[in-house]
């Protein structure tokens, strides 16, 4: 029989890309990962590893036997999330992983709710952009994690993952002027008036960063991006202060009052989706049913505080385990 812990090690291997990046992640000695990833070829009596420039990358029959990992490791987490569930109060820790507005707008009243609920359970959560979120969670760095999604620009959806949709958070131009009037002119119009304009925009390799440069060119004009940054309340403050236009969400509110001029966006750009993602078999665990109850509950009492996000489904008071 082979070895788990040397196979886990192939698993990480395939997600992580290098043999440093897992001695890294795992607290090993890249001389000590090595000498398992031989071992367990030695075992299982093919070469697991081939060279590709300098570094290395797994044959076919290494994927075969990180497919065969997976399901294994895919078994025992819900053997972990029936434990968990057998027990009177959640313990233990929950990792979770959120992009910036949502980390505002809605973690900390969850992390509220499951704090009164739930106080032998610790929450770790880290500031982190999808893109390096979602991968991060297939290779176990997380348990949860908030993504988002913008109209047009779908979000790889491995089989290893489990998507569960929180809310529709509107898109708006964000105008880095006083409005001269009402919005008279269309969607289209108030895009292409800030043709000539500086923008802020998300870095390059984002999403929100190729949905915006898609619709800027749709309406007719490459935008003059001056300022990069994931920062949504940098982009607000570029906004309020006239140095720049950008699209903004209306979770950067937290339920206040907008203090810029917002317009809408031409129709099917009007709004991102927001969404839990979790491994495929964590799903049950009590901890990640009870963070994504509380995030429902969030989103509740967000929208009740402003007109913003819509709920897509609906908290239901005691659907965690008590």
């Amino acid at each position: 029989m082979f070895d788990l812990h040397r196979l886990r090690l192939l698993r990480e291997l395939k997600h992580r890309g290098t043999l440093a990046a897992v001695a890294a992640a795992l607290s090993y000695a890249p001389s000590s990962v090595s000498q398992q990833l031989s071992q367990l070829e030695a075992e299982v009596g093919v070469p697991l590893l081939e060279p590709a420039g300098r570094r290395v990358r797994l044959t076919e029959q290494a994927e075969i036997l990180v497919a065969h990992t997976e399901a294994v490791l895919e078994r025992l987490e819900r053997a972990e999330a029936d434990i968990a569930t057998s027990l009177s109060d959640l313990t233990g820790t929950l990792r979770v992983a959120s992009f910036q507005t949502a980390a505002l707008a809605l973690v900390p009243t969850a992390l509220g709710l499951l704090r009164d609920r739930h106080p032998q359970l610790r929450v770790h959560v880290t500031h982190m952009e999808p893109e390096k979120a979602l991968p991060a969670l297939l290779a176990r760095d997380f348990d949860l994690v908030l993504a988002e999604e913008y109209p047009g620009n779908p979000n790889p959806r491995p089989s290893e993952l489990e998507q569960e949709d929180l809310l529709d958070d509107p898109l708006r131009l964000a105008l880095p002027h006083p409005a001269d009037g009402q919005d008279t002119d269309g969607a289209m119009a108030a895009l292409r008036s800030l043709a000539g304009h500086a923008w802020v925009m998300e870095p390059e390799g984002t999403a929100a960063r190729h949905w915006a440069m898609t619709l800027c060119r749709n309406a007719g004009f490459e935008p003059d991006v001056r300022f990069e940054t994931t920062d949504l309340l940098l982009h607000l403050r570029l906004v309020e202060q006239q140095h720049a236009a950008a699209f903004l969400p209306d979770l950067v509110w937290d339920g206040h009052s907008p203090t810029v001029t917002l317009r809408q966006l031409p129709r099917g750009q009007r709004a991102r989706r927001i969404s839990t993602v979790v491994r495929r078999g964590g799903s049950r665990h009590p901890a990640v049913l009870a963070c994504r109850d509380a995030l429902l509950h969030a989103v509740t009492l967000h929208s009740g505080r402003a007109e913003g996000g819509t709920p897509r489904t609906h908290f239901e008071r005691g659907s965690a385990k008590p």
